[in-house]
C-alpha cells in the first residue's frame, strides 16, 4: 500500500515540475537556515552544563554602591571563598582564581610566547569542576608555588609531542616552573577558557612579599581582583546563603563600605547577570523566534500552493473515492507526497548546511560543526523536520481526501470561501513576519550608526595604545624620543584604556557624604597632558600641571559631582582610597564603556606609578611610521617581549561586536524570509494566472487593456501585503522597542522607517507577481479562450 502511495506520490511531484520546485526551493532554505540557527541557540543554552554537579556548583559575585551607582561586579575578594567555607555548612568546596597580570613572556628552549589565557587557581578547580587532569596528580596538580598545569594544545605548542611533565618553562626570564599536569583543552562551550594555570599561593606572596605580618591574601578585603565559586549541598537556600556570605564580609572589612553576595548558577553564567538580567538571552531568544518565523514562512509557501491547486486535482481525487478509496488512505496518500517533499527538500538542505556552516561560523563568531554522528544534531533535524511537516501536511491532507466525488466529477466544485480566507490569512502572517524583520534591520542598523556618529566627548581618531611594561619608568625620555619622530603628533599616558575603563571603587569620602552612601566611582590616572590629546573639555576648574601638588588633586565629571551633590565642587574636599586631597576641575561627561551603560562617576588623579598606558596620535597617511617608531621603543626597554598595540577605533567597534554580528545575521535572515515569501507569492500569482486564463481572454476581447489585467491579478494580492504591513507594524515597534532598552544611549524609532519598509515590501510583492501578470495579459485572447 505505502510502495502505491509513493509511487503516485513521486509521479505527482514530476507532473508539476513547476511547482514543486517552488516547494522545494522554500521548504530546503528553510529547513537549513533554521536548522542552522537552532545549531546555535542550542549551543548557546549548553555552555557549562556539562560539569557532572553543575546544579549545585554558583559564581560568586558582589553586589556594591548606593542609588544610581549600584553596579554588580564579577570579582570578589580573595578571603571570602575559604571564610564562607569554615563557618557555612551549606558549602562543601570553594575554587578561587585570578587573572594573570604578574608575567607575559613564556620560554621553552628557542620557543617564545606571549600567554593571554593563564591563571592562578587553587587545587579545587580540578575536583569542584569537570576540567580533570589526564597527566599529573588529580589530588595534588600543584607540587609547589613553581608549578604549572597546561592543556593539551599549550603543552603541544611548547614541547611538541614529548612528554611535558616536569619539563621547564621560564617566565620573564626570571621564574622557572615545571609542568605537573596536563588538562583535555576547555570545551568550546565552557565559559571558563584557560591555556595554564599557577598555584594561587604564589599570586599571594608575590603581592605581598615585603608587607607586615599579617597584610596578606588571605585577609585582603579591599582588592577585588578573584573570581569565586562555591560548590553547595544539594537543597541550600540561596537567599539565606547569601545573606550569611555578605555578615561574613561586613565583619572583615576595614570600612563602611556597604556590600551585597549574589550567587549565579555556572549554568547561568553565559546568557545571565548574576541579578537575573539578560547577558544574552535575549539574543537566544529573537534568534529562536527568527529561526521559527523562518519554518513557518516555509511551511505556509507549501500550504497556501497545495490548497491553491486543490480544485486543479479535484477530478483525481474523486475517481478515487469512487473506485473505493477511503477517506484515510486518501488522507495518507497526501501527508505520503508531503513527507517524500520534505525528504527531497531535508536532504538539499543538510547539503546546504555543510556549505554555508563556514560562513555562517564566521559571521555569528562561533566554532559549530555539523557532523551527522552527533546525537544532537540529528535531534535537531528531527525536531525540525517533523514540526514542519506536521504543520504543513495536516490540512492540506484534510481538505483533499474531503471532496465529493460527483460534485467533482460535474465539474461543479469550487473551494469554500473559509478555504480562500485561510489562503489569505496565511499571505498575511507570511508578509508580516517578513515586514517585522525588514522593520527590525532597518533599527539595528540605524543604532549601530547612532553609536558610531555620537560624539563620545574625546577624540578617539587615529590614536593607538599599548600596555609599556618597562617602558612606564623611562616615560619622558620615551615621549621625547617619539614627538621627535615622523608621523607621531602627540604623546600622552594613563591608566586605562579611555574606550573602557575597567577598575571600580567605593572607597571615596567628600564634603556632605551622607551614612551608608557608597558611590562607585571609576578612577582614571591621567597625564597632564591627556585631557588635551583627547580634546576633553573641562567645564569648571583647571586640569592637572604635572607638579607634586597634583598628588592631592582630583578632576571629577559631571556625573561623579552630580552623585556626590556638591555645589560649586571646585576646592572641595575629597578622598580617593587614602589619599586625601581637593578637587581642582570638573571634566564634561564622556563616553568610556559600551553605551548600554549610563556614564558612571570618573575620578580623575594625578599618579604617575599608576599610569600604564602609553596613546600616540598619529593620521592616516602616517601611521605606518608611528607604529614603526612606537615598536623600536618597545624593543629598546622591553626586548623579547611580543609589541601588542591596538587603534581606539577597533577597540571601540570591539564593544558592539555582538551587536554588529547580530545586525548581520539579521540582515541575512531577513533577506531569506523574504525570498522564500517571495517564492510563494510568485508560485500563487502563477496558479491565479491559470485558473483565470479564460476569464483573462473575455476581458482583453471586450476591450481590457494590459495595465487593467494587470491591476486586476495583482491589487488582491496587493492588499494583503497591505494588510500585513498593517498588523506586523506595532509588532515590529514593540519588539525593536525593548531590543532597544538594553541601550542606556539609543536611536528613536521614527515613523519614516516603517514607511520604508512598507514601500519595499510592496515593491518586492509587486515585482514578484508582476512577472505572470504581464505574461497572462499580453497572452493571445484566442488561446486564452480556448483553455480548459
Amino acid at each position: 500500500m505505502f510502495k502505491n502511495y509513493f509511487k503516485t506520490a513521486w509521479r505527482n511531484l514530476l507532473k508539476n515540475k513547476f511547482y514543486t520546485a517552488i516547494n522545494i526551493a522554500g521548504l530546503t532554505l528553510g529547513l537549513a537556515v533554521g536548522m542552522l540557527i537552532l545549531l546555535w541557540v542550542n549551543d548557546e543554552t549548553s555552555f557549562d552544563a556539562f560539569h557532572k554537579d553543575a546544579a549545585n556548583i554558583f559564581k560568586l559575585e558582589n553586589r556594591v554602591g548606593t542609588g544610581e551607582s549600584t553596579q554588580i561586579w564579577e570579582n570578589t575578594v580573595a578571603p571570602i571563598g575559604a571564610l564562607a567555607k569554615q563557618q557555612l555548612p551549606e558549602i562543601k568546596e570553594f575554587v578561587t582564581m585570578s587573572y594573570n597580570n604578574t608575567y607575559s613572556l613564556f620560554k621553552s628552549g628557542d620557543k617564545v610566547f606571549n600567554e593571554q589565557k593563564a591563571f592562578y587557581t587553587d587545587a579545587a578547580f580540578f575536583s569542584v569542576f569537570d576540567f580533570h587532569l589526564i597527566k599529573g596528580n588529580a589530588d595534588k596538580p600543584f607540587m609547589n608555588d613553581h608549578s604549572l598545569v597546561l592543556t593539551e594544545t599549550t603543552a603541544r605548542r611548547y614541547f611538541g609531542d614529548a612528554d611535558p611533565i616536569g619539563k621547564i618553562i621560564v617566565a620573564d626570564d626570571s621564574t622557572s616552573f615545571a609542568v605537573t599536569g596536563i588538562i583535555k583543552d576547555f570545551p568550546l562551550n565552557s565559559t571558563i577558557k584557560a591555556d595554564m594555570f599557577m598555584p594561587i599561593a604564589l599570586l599571594g606572596k608575590t603581592l605581598y612579599a615585603g608587607r607586615p605580618v599579617g597584610d596578606n591574601m588571605n585577609h585582603d578585603f579591599r582588592q577585588f581582583n578573584y573570581i569565586t565559586f562555591l560548590s553547595l549541598k544539594p537543597g541550600a537556600n540561596l537567599a539565606v546563603l547569601q545573606t550569611k556570605i555578605r555578615t561574613i564580609h561586613l565583619d572583615n572589612k576595614p570600612d563602611d563600605t556597604d556590600i551585597a553576595y549574589l550567587l549565579q548558577n555556572v549554568t547561568n553564567m553565559h546568557l545571565y547577570k548574576s541579578d537575573g538580567t539578560d547577558g544574552g538571552i535575549e539574543t537566544v531568544r529573537m534568534f529562536t523566534i527568527i529561526a521559527l518565523l523562518i519554518l513557518a514562512i516555509a511551511c505556509i509557501n507549501y500550504v497556501n500552493l497545495s490548497t491553491a491547486r486543490s480544485m486543479l486535482r479535484a477530478k483525481e481525487i474523486s475517481m478515487r473515492k469512487i473506485v473505493g478509496a477511503a477517506k484515510i488512505q486518501l488522507f495518507l496518500q497526501f501527508i505520503v507526497e508531503t513527507a517524500v517533499l520534505f525528504i527531497i527538500a531535508a536532504i538539499f538542505a543538510i547539503g546546504l548546511i555543510y556549505l554555508l556552516i563556514p560562513t555562517f561560523n564566521d559571521v555569528a563568531g562561533k566554532q559549530l560543526v555539523f557532523h551527522l554522528g552527533d546525537p544532537n544534531v540529528w535531534v535537531i533535524i528531527a525536531v525540525t523536520i517533523l514540526v514542519t511537516l506536521t504543520v504543513s501536511s495536516i490540512y492540506p491532507a484534510i481538505l483533499l481526501s474531503s471532496f465529493e466525488p460527483l460534485k467533482a466529477l460535474k465539474g461543479k466544485i469550487s473551494v469554500k470561501l473559509s478555504d480562500a480566507a485561510f489562503r489569505k490569512v496565511l499571505v498575511v502572517t507570511q508578509f508580516a513576519f517578513s515586514i517585522v524583520l525588514i522593520a527590525g534591520t532597518f533599527i539595528i542598523s540605524r543604532q549601530l550608526n547612532y553609536i558610531h556618529n555620537k560624539s563620545l566627548g574625546y577624540d578617539k581618531d587615529h590614536v593607538f595604545s599599548f600596555s609599556m611594561r618597562d617602558i612606564r619608568n623611562h616615560y619622558d625620555a620615551v615621549k621625547a624620543d617619539l614627538l621627535s619622530k615622523p608621523g607621531v603628533s602627540a604623546v600622552t599616558r594613563a591608566g586605562s584604556n579611555i574606550v573602557n575603563i575597567g577598575g571600580q571603587t567605593g572607597s571615596n569620602e567628600w564634603d556632605g557624604k551622607q551614612p551608608g552612601q557608597t558611590m562607585m566611582v571609576r578612577p582614571l590616572a591621567m597625564d597632564k597632558d591627556f585631557v588635551s590629546f583627547f580634546k576633553l573639555n573641562i567645564v569648571d576648574g583647571v586640569g592637572f600641571t604635572g607638579t607634586v601638588a597634583d598628588s592631592t588633586h582630583f578632576m571629577l565629571n559631571e556625573t561623579a559631582v552630580l552623585q556626590t551633590g556638591l555645589k560649586n565642587p571646585i576646592g572641595k574636599r575629597f578622598k580617593l582610597w587614602g589619599t586625601e586631597g581637593t578637587i581642582i576641575g570638573v571634566v564634561k561627561d564622556f563616553h568610556f564603556a559600551s553605551m548600554k551603560k549610563k556614564i558612571e562617576p570618573v575620578v580623575c588623579y594625578y599618579f604617575p606609578k599608576d599610569m600604564g598606558t602609553i596613546y600616540i596620535k598619529t593620521s592616516t597617511t602616517a601611521a605606518t611610521l608611528a607604529i614603526a617608531a612606537a615598536e623600536q621603543e618597545w624593543k629598546s626597554y622591553n626586548a623579547g617581549f611580543a609589541f601588542n598595540y591596538a587603534f581606539l577605533d577597533e577597540t571601540f567597534n570591539e564593544l558592539y561586536k555582538t551587536e554588529q554580528r547580530t545586525g548581520i545575521l539579521f540582515n541575512v535572515f531577513t533577506g531569506i524570509a523574504i525570498f522564500i515569501s517571495c517564492l510563494g507569492l510568485f508560485g500563487l500569482a502563477t496558479f491565479t494566472a491559470q485558473i483565470r486564463t479564460r476569464e483573462i481572454g473575455v476581458r482583453k476581447v471586450i476591450g481590457a487593456s494590459v495595465a487593467s489585467i494587470i491591476a486586476l491579478l495583482a491589487k488582491d494580492f496587493i492588499k494583503l501585503v497591505l494588510i500585513a504591513l498593517v498588523i506586523s507594524i506595532p509588532v515590529a515597534w514593540f519588539v525593536m522597542n525593548k531590543w532597544l532598552q538594553d541601550f542606556a544611549y539609543k536611536t528613536n524609532i521614527s515613523w519614516t522607517i516603517f514607511a520604508i519598509t512598507g514601500l519595499m515590501v510592496v515593491s518586492i510583492a509587486l515585482l514578484t507577481i508582476s512577472f505572470q501578470s504581464v505574461k497572462a495579459a499580453i497572452a493571445n485572447p484566442v488561446k486564452s479562450l480556448r483553455t480548459e
